[in-house]
């Protein structure tokens, strides 16, 4: 008695959504602030600063955490977030807070 066993035959196609797609620093600005705001519900306001070392990509972003009139006077927060290379927030902290009128030296 014999038994037949059914050839399986799997065939790999590669589509879009498969493609490692690598991240440029505008797509990555644009991810960091998309995130902040998903999580915090705060609007971004400016990206000040982005690098990517081993540990994937450090942003610092500008959110406004409370609007005032005149726009001077808004209080703002600087974020510090890590994304890795796909784009995905890993962590992120809030590392001050001022007045958008306020400088810094």
């Amino acid at each position: 008695m014999s038994t037949n066993t059914p050839e399986i035959i799997l065939q790999v196609v590669s589509t879009p959504e498969m493609t490692l797609h690598v991240m440029n620093t505008p797509e990555i600005a644009l991810r960091a602030k998309q995130q902040l705001t998903m999580l915090t519900g705060l609007k971004a306001d400016t990206v000040s600063s982005l690098n990517h070392d081993e540990q994937g990509w450090h942003v610092t972003a500008d959110l406004i955490e409370l609007k005032r009139i005149p726009e001077s006077s808004d209080v703002l927060g600087t974020y510090v977030v890590l994304l890795d290379d796909l784009g995905n927030l890993v962590r992120y902290e809030r590392t001050r807070r001022y007045v958008r009128n306020q400088v810094f030296e």
